[in-house]
């Protein structure tokens, strides 16, 4: 087997070195982060969601761009709409998102404003399954828009729909599912996320 050998690797862009080799063996990265890697995308831990009134994912880094939650046969006891909130690292934020939402059938269908206290799935029953996606896109800042796609199973309505925005306080730390009156019980499915620069 053969071996490269050199002092240092520059990075095209850079005109300093970014990885030194040092003879002992050691290496130093200079300038390669997390926030300068782009496209990194990670993953959370599912949480089953067969039990309480919330799931938080907590620890978000600081250079995150978006967050996508995924649903897997996802549902409550009661007939409240699923809802993702945002928070930072003092506390959940639970007012002054704004957005809309709806769900459909092949032949009409049932449309909305969506909540202020977060960002809702709209349509909800104690015999739904759901699946599907919402991805929260960070636009500047501290401001963040998203957009959802869900599939309903067992209830009316196949397929919803929807748009929120919320501008946060600081930066994004963690995310929060629940239902809108926040006491329906998750009984069955599972939750997680993926988060990326």
């Amino acid at each position: 087997m053969s071996s490269l050998k050199t002092t240092n690797i520059l990075n095209p862009s850079s005109t300093t070195n970014n990885i030194v080799l040092a003879a002992d063996g050691s290496t130093t990265i200079s300038t390669l982060t997390a926030t300068t890697i782009q496209g990194t995308i990670k993953s959370g831990t599912a949480v089953a969601s067969t039990s309480g009134t919330s799931i938080d994912f907590t620890g978000i880094p600081s250079w995150v761009k978006r967050v996508t939650v995924m649903f897997n046969g996802v549902s409550t006891n009661g007939s409240s709409a699923l809802m993702v909130q945002l928070g930072t690292s003092t506390s959940i934020e639970t007012s002054g998102y704004v957005g809309a939402v709806f769900a459909s059938l092949t032949t009409n269908c049932n449309a909305g404003t969506g909540q202020t206290s977060g960002m809702d799935t709209y349509y909800n029953g104690a015999a739904i399954s759901q699946y599907g996606q919402m991805i929260i896109t960070n636009v500047s800042s501290n401001s963040w828009v998203s957009t959802y796609t869900m599939a309903y199973s067992g209830g009316s309505y196949p397929l919803g729909s929807g748009a929120s925005s919320k501008t946060l306080s600081g930066v994004l730390t963690r995310v929060r599912i629940t239902t809108v009156n926040g006491t329906d019980t998750f009984d069955a499915g599972s939750i997680n996320i993926l988060f990326e620069g």
